[in-house]
C-alpha cells in the first residue's frame, strides 16, 4: 500500500513537472511596471531615479506622493515589528517613507511591519546589484494571507546603488525629501479605457480564489456603470495549459484537460481522487467565455452581462454546494435571458481532437505583447495595456482604471468625492473665473486650467489668469465680460457682435470697458467744451449724452452743433423737400431718356446689320429670286 502511494505521488509530481513545462512554453516574458521617484534634496541626489511598483498595497496611480525618507537604526530588513508609530508623523510634518533592506523574510513582510508603525510608503533597497524586479506578494503562505489585504500604502523597489547614496546621505544628516509619481505609470491616451481580467472559475483554491469572488461582487456595479457608458472596453480573460503529448494518455491529463490535452486546468482540490477534476473548470472557463461572446455580440450588445452570470454563478453554483456544473449555469443564463443555445454552439465539443478557437485564442493572448508582460499568474488586472499592480480592490482598481483616461476625459464616477479630491473647490485651481464661468476643469489626475466653451461661445486665453468670449453670441454669455449699465429705462453695452472680440465704450462713453475693472464712464460734453458751444446755446450734459437748448426761439441744428432761426429751419426744410422733389425728376427724367437712346440704337444698328448680310444671301424679307431654267433644269 505504502508502495502504491508513492507511486501515486511521483505521477503527480511528474505531471505538476510537465504543467510546470508547459507554463513556460507558454510564457516567458515578466515586465517591470515602473513609477518615477524624484528626489527634491540634498542637492547632491536631485533628480529623478526608477522604482518598481510592488504587487500589493495600493499605488496612487494617477497621483503623487511627497515625504521624507527615514532608515531605521535597528531593524533594518523590517522582518519584525518596528516600535508603535516609529515612522509615524506629527501634525504639519511631511509624510515619512520607510527606507527598509531586502532579504530575510517576504517583500510584503516588510511591508505590513513599516505600516503598523505608521510609514506612509516604503522603499525596498535591493541587496544584489541586478535590474528592478516586481515584489510579488507571497500568496500561498497562510500567515501573510491574513495581513496582505489589509496593506493599504504603496511601495517600490529601488536598486542597490541609489540605496546606498539615499543611506549615506541620511548618515550624515542630510534630510532626504521625495516625490512618488505614479501619474505617467498607467497610460492614458484617449477617452476610453481598456481592460482585461484574467480569472477562473474555480472557487475552491483558498485565499486567492476567495478575493477574486470577492472582488468580481464588489467590482461589477463599477464595472457595468461604466461599460455602459461606453467608457471602457472591458475583456475577460481565462490562463490555460497544455498537457505536453508525452502526457496526453495518463490519467491525469485526462481527467484536467479537454480537446485531447490542449487545453488544461489545475485540480481544484489539489487532489485527483476526490472532488472536481481540471476539466471540468476549464469547461466552465470556456462557458464563461461564450456567455460574453454572446452578450457582446448580441442585438443590443451587452457585454456587461459577463458580470451578471459569474456573480450569480459563484452564488448559486459553488463547488462545496455540488452545483458546479453545466445545469447549474444553465439555469444562470436562463434567469439572466442569455441564449443558452448560443453558448452551447460556442462551446462545441470537449472530448474532441481538435482545437477550440475560443481557448486557442486565450493561450495566444496570454503571451505577453509590447509594454505587456506575460500573463503566468491569477488573478492578473490589465489595463490600457499595463498589468495592475497592488491589491485587488474595488477602489483601488477604480482608481487605477480612473488614471487612464486622457484629461478632462473623466467619467463622473472617477470625480466623485470617495475616489478623488475636487481640486476646483479650493481657490478654483489658481484657474481664471468670472462669476459661474470657469476655466478650472477637476479630472482624476488633478486640475486642469483650460478656458471654457459655454452655450456655444469659446472663450480663450491661457487659462490661468485670462479668458475672454470670442466670436457671434459672446454677448449672451454674462455679455462677454464687458461693462453693461441700466439708468432710468436707458441701457448702454461695451459688448457688440460687430466686434468678435474685446469691449468697446458706446458712443457718449470712455474708459477699458471691463465688467470689473473700471468699466465705461460717461463723458461731460458739456463740461469738455466738445459739443453745444454756439453763442446761443445752453448745453446740459446726460447719461451717455448731452443736450442743447438754443435761446429766442432759436432751433439747433445738431449736425452742425449752431442755432439756427426756426422759420429759416423750417424754409430750410422745405428747400430741401422741393430739391430732393426736382433731383427725383431729373432722375426718372434721365432714366427715361437713356431707354429710349438705347432703344433707337438697337434699331439702327438692325438694320444696318441686315442691309451689309443682304449684299452676301437672301433674306426672308426679299421675295423669292426668280431662277431661270429651261425644261425643268436650272441654269447654272
Amino acid at each position: 500500500m505504502e508502495k502504491m502511494k508513492r507511486m501515486k505521488g511521483l505521477r503527480i509530481a511528474l505531471l505538476a513537472a510537465a504543467v510546470m513545462l508547459a507554463v513556460e512554453l507558454v510564457s516567458g516574458n515578466f515586465v517591470v511596471e515602473e513609477n518615477s521617484l524624484a528626489v527634491m534634496s540634498p542637492e547632491s541626489l536631485k533628480g529623478t531615479y526608477r522604482s518598481a511598483i510592488g504587487n500589493f498595497g495600493v499605488p496612487k496611480y494617477g497621483g503623487t506622493l511627497s515625504g521624507v525618507v527615514i532608515y531605521p537604526t535597528v531593524n533594518m530588513k523590517g522582518c519584525g515589528k518596528f516600535p508603535h508609530d516609529h515612522f509615524r508623523s506629527n501634525s504639519g510634518e511631511r509624510p515619512k517613507f520607510a527606507l527598509i533592506d531586502r532579504g530575510d523574510c517576504y517583500f510584503a513582510t516588510k511591508v505590513w511591519n513599516a505600516q503598523q508603525a505608521g510609514a506612509a510608503a516604503v522603499l525596498v533597497v535591493d541587496n544584489r546589484d541586478e535590474d528592478l524586479i516586481t515584489m510579488n506578494s507571497p500568496e500561498e503562505d497562510p500567515v501573510a494571507s491574513k495581513y496582505l489585504p489589509n496593506i493599504s500604502i504603496p511601495s517600490a523597489l529601488i536598486i542597490k546603488k541609489f540605496g546606498d547614496k539615499l543611506k549615506t546621505a541620511l548618515s550624515n544628516k542630510e534630510l532626504v525629501a521625495i516625490k512618488l509619481d505614479w501619474r505617467e505609470a498607467m497610460p492614458h491616451p484617449d477617452e476610453r479605457v481598456e481592460y482585461e481580467f484574467w480569472t477562473n472559475s474555480n472557487d475552491e483554491c483558498g485565499p486567492k480564489c476567495d478575493d477574486q469572488v470577492e472582488f468580481v461582487r464588489n467590482f461589477k456595479g463599477v464595472a457595468q456603470i461604466l461599460e455602459r457608458g461606453g467608457y471602457t472596453q472591458f475583456t475577460p480573460h481565462y490562463i490555460t495549459w497544455f498537457c505536453p503529448q508525452a502526457f496526453i494518455e495518463s490519467k491525469q491529463c485526462k481527467a484536467q484537460c479537454i480537446n485531447n490535452g490542449r487545453y488544461c486546468a489545475p485540480d481544484p482540490e489539489l487532489d485527483f481522487t476526490r472532488g472536481y477534476d481540471g476539466k471540468q473548470v476549464v469547461t466552465e472557463n470556456l462557458r464563461q467565455l461564450c456567455v460574453f461572446k454572446v452578450a457582446n455580440e448580441s442585438l443590443p450588445r451587452q457585454p456587461w452581462k459577463w458580470w451578471d452570470y459569474v456573480t450569480d454563478f459563484q452564488i448559486r453554483c459553488r463547488m462545496k454546494d455540488n452545483r458546479y456544473g453545466p445545469e447549474c449555469a444553465e439555469e444562470v443564463m436562463k434567469s439572466l435571458s442569455i441564449d443558452v443555445d448560443a453558448v452551447r454552439k460556442c462551446i462545441g465539443d470537449p472530448n474532441a481532437d481538435a482545437d477550440n478557437e475560443i481557448l486557442k485564442h486565450q493561450q495566444d493572448v496570454q503571451v505577453g505583447e509590447g509594454v505587456r508582460g506575460d500573463v503566468t499568474i491569477l488573478p492578473t488586472l490589465v489595463i490600457n495595456q499595463r498589468q495592475y499592480r497592488g491589491k485587488l480592490d474595488k477602489t483601488a482598481v477604480l482608481k487605477a482604471i480612473c488614471a487612464g483616461y486622457l484629461e478632462t476625459t473623466d467619467p463622473p464616477i472617477c470625480l466623485s468625492d470617495t475616489i478623488e479630491t475636487n481640486e476646483c473647490a479650493d481657490n478654483n485651481g489658481g484657474c481664471w473665473e468670472r462669476g459661474s464661468i470657469t476655466a478650472c476643469k477637476d479630472t482624476f489626475r488633478g486640475r486642469v486650467c483650460e478656458c471654457p466653451l459655454v452655450h456655444g461661445v469659446q472663450f480663450e486665453g491661457d487659462g490661468y489668469t485670462h479668458c475672454e468670449a470670442h466670436g457671434l453670441g459672446r454677448c449672451k454669455v454674462q455679455n462677454g465680460g464687458c461693462w453693461e449699465e441700466t439708468r432710468l429705462g436707458v441701457y448702454h453695452s461695451a459688448c457688440s457682435d460687430y466686434h468678435h472680440h474685446g469691449c468697446h465704450c458706446p458712443l457718449g462713453f470712455e474708459g477699458n470697458a471691463s465688467k470689473v475693472e473700471g468699466g465705461c464712464v460717461d463723458i461731460d460734453e458739456c463740461a469738455r467744451k466738445l459739443k453745444c458751444q454756439c453763442p446761443d446755446c445752453k448745453c446740459t450734459n446726460t447719461w451717455g449724452s448731452y443736450e442743447c437748448e438754443c435761446a429766442n426761439d432759436l432751433l439747433y441744428f445738431h449736425e452742425h452743433d449752431t442755432c439756427i432761426n426756426r422759420k429759416s429751419g423750417q424754409s430750410k426744410a422745405a428747400g430741401w423737400v422741393v430739391s430732393l422733389i426736382v433731383l427725383a425728376g431729373l432722375s426718372v427724367l434721365g432714366l427715361g431718356s437713356y431707354v429710349v437712346y438705347k432703344y433707337r440704337l438697337r434699331t439702327y444698328m438692325d438694320s444696318e446689320i441686315r442691309a451689309i448680310m443682304a449684299q452676301y444671301m437672301p433674306l426672308d424679307s426679299q421675295g423669292e429670286v426668280q431662277n431661270h431654267s429651261h425644261n425643268g433644269v436650272r441654269e447654272p
